[in-house]
C-alpha cells in the first residue's frame, strides 16, 4: 500500500513509518515546510492548506497530528491549541479526500480514551457512552471531524491510552523515576489505559488491512492501575517507590490536567480489536515496560 502519514516525525509516527517500510509499504510523509524528498508532501493544517491531489496517489491515510497532552500546564490558551490542532488537521485531510478524484480506501484518525471521561468501577468498551470533561469534549469533536471523510473511505477513529515507549506521556514519569522521586498519584487505584508502543503500531498496521470502521480502542488487553504501572517502572529501574502525592497537591500544581490525565479512572477494554483477531505482543504492562527498558531510546 501507499500510505500518507500526518505526524510521521512524532513518537508514534516514527515507529509506524519504520514498521510500514519494513513490511514493504510505501510511505508519504506530510511535512509542515516545503517538500524536499520524493516521499514528502507539504501541508499547513492550521491554515487548512494541502495539495489535495496527493490523495489521488495514496491508498490510505493515517493522521497522528495534534498538540501534545503531556505538555504542562494546560493553560487556557494551550487547551485551545489541544482542540484546534486536532480539529484543523483532521478537517484538512477530510476535505482533501473529498476533493480527490479517487478517495483513499482507508482513513485511520487518532483519537483518545479521554472520550470516556472519569468512570471508576466501569468496564469501558467501544459501545460505552461518552463521558464528560475537557478531553471528552475534545475527542467528541475530533471524531466528528474524521467522519467528514468521503462515505467510500473506511474511517477508523482509534482511541489510544498511555503508550509505553521511549517518549510520549510516560517520558516525564520515567525521568522522575530515574531521579528516585517516583510517587503514587492520589490513591493509585485509578485505572490507566496503557498500550505498548509495539502494539500501538501493530494495531494500526492491522487496522489498515481490517474491515473495521468507527471507534476502536487501542489499549492493552489487561487493565492496570496507576499504582501498578508506576510501581512496576520503579522496580525495573531499581528506584524507590515509597511516597504518594495527594490529589489536592496534584490539582493545585497541574490544574485540570491532573484530574483528566493522572487521576481519572478508565478501565478500557480493546473489545473490537480482540474480536477482529489482533494478537497483542504485550498482554501486561510489565511486559510492555520490559520491552521499553530493554530497547535503546532511538528504537522508539
Amino acid at each position: 500500500m501507499r500510505v500518507l502519514v500526518a505526524g510521521a516525525s512524532g513518537f508514534i509516527g516514527t515507529a509506524l513509518v519504520g514498521a510500514l517500510t519494513a513490511e514493504g509499504h510505501e510511505v508519504v510523509r506530510l511535512v509542515r515546510r516545503r517538500a524536499h524528498e520524493a516521499d514528502e508532501a507539504a501541508w499547513s493544517p492550521a491554515a487548512g492548506i494541502i495539495d489535495f491531489t496527493v490523495m489521488d496517489r495514496v491508498d490510505a491515510v493515517v493522521n497522528l497530528s495534534g498538540a501534545s497532552l503531556a505538555r504542562l500546564p494546560w493553560t487556557r490558551s494551550y487547551r485551545g491549541e489541544i482542540l484546534d490542532s486536532r480539529i484543523t488537521a483532521t478537517r484538512t485531510l477530510a476535505d482533501a479526500m473529498r476533493k480527490a478524484r479517487r478517495a483513499p480506501a482507508v482513513f485511520l484518525n487518532a483519537s483518545a480514551v479521554g472520550y470516556y471521561g472519569d468512570r471508576p468501577g466501569e468496564l469501558l468498551t467501544e459501545y460505552s457512552s461518552p463521558g464528560t470533561g475537557f478531553l471528552a469534549e475534545v475527542v467528541g469533536r475530533w471524531e466528528a471531524a474524521a467522519q467528514l471523510a468521503p462515505e467510500e473511505t473506511r474511517t477508523v477513529t482509534f482511541r489510544t491510552g498511555v503508550v509505553v515507549g521511549h517518549g510520549g506521556a510516560l517520558k516525564r514519569v520515567g525521568t522522575l523515576t530515574r531521579l528516585g522521586v517516583s510517587a503514587r498519584f492520589g490513591t493509585g487505584g485509578q485505572h490507566w489505559p496503557w498500550v505498548a508502543l509495539d502494539d500501538e503500531v501493530g494495531a494500526l498496521v492491522h487496522l489498515l488491512h481490517s474491515s473495521l470502521s468507527g471507534p476502536v480502542n487501542v489499549v492493552g488487553p489487561t487493565p492496570a492501575t496507576a499504582d501498578r504501572v508506576l510501581r512496576a517502572m520503579a522496580e525495573r529501574m531499581h528506584r524507590p517507590y515509597a511516597f504518594g502525592v495527594p490529589e489536592r497537591v496534584l490539582e493545585l500544581a497541574l490544574g485540570r490536567a491532573a484530574d483528566e490525565l493522572l487521576l481519572a479512572s478508565q478501565k478500557v477494554r480493546p473489545q473490537r480489536l480482540i474480536d477482529d483477531g489482533y494478537r497483542f505482543q504485550h498482554a501486561t504492562v510489565e511486559s510492555a515496560l520490559d520491552a521499553m527498558l530493554s530497547a535503546p531510546p532511538s528504537a522508539a
